[in-house]
Formats: C-alpha cells, sequence, structure tokens
C-alpha cells in the first residue's frame, strides 16, 4: 500500500515537475490559509489567509494547465478571480 503511494506521487513528478511542485504549494498555501479561516471564525485573520488562497489558487491554475486538466482550470480560474475581487475589497 505504501508503495503504491510513494509511486504515485513518483508518476505525479515524472509526468509533469512544475504541475508537481505547483500542486505542492497549492497544498501548502490553501491547507494552511483554511486551517487559520477555522481557527479564526469567530474574528476572522482576513490579512493573512486571503492572500494564502490568492497564491494558492494561482498556482493550481498553473498546475492543472500543465495538466491539461480543463475544467479544473476553470474552477481555479474562478478561485483566482474571487480571492482577487476580496484582496481588492480588503486592502483596495
Amino acid at each position: 500500500m505504501l508503495k503504491q503511494i510513494i509511486n504515485y506521487f513518483k508518476e505525479s513528478y515524472r509526468l509533469s515537475p512544475i504541475a508537481f511542485y505547483c500542486e505542492l504549494s497549492e497544498t501548502i498555501l490553501v491547507c494552511s490559509a483554511s486551517g487559520i479561516l477555522t481557527y479564526t471564525v469567530l474574528d476572522p485573520a482576513t490579512k493573512l489567509f486571503i492572500p494564502m488562497f490568492f497564491i494558492g489558487s494561482i498556482c493550481g491554475v498553473i498546475a492543472t494547465f500543465y495538466r491539461k486538466a480543463a475544467f479544473a482550470t476553470i474552477l481555479t480560474m474562478w478561485f483566482v478571480i474571487a480571492n482577487f475581487i476580496a484582496l481588492l475589497t480588503l486592502f483596495g
């Protein structure tokens, strides 16, 4: 079982190292931002987690583009737009 998981990640890297590292970055940023939102929900730390969601979403667009995942690219592009609007509202 563990060997299959390791091989899965190796194959993901082999197919596209750029997409692999973008996905890794996206996962770290979005999961961290989600955790921050979860723990600060009563007084949200928006100046911290919204930029993390925005950058993570950009990484997602790059990764899905390189993976040629059309609908996932559209979805992550929507997240970039939504988080960009949030950034403008927050800092603009």
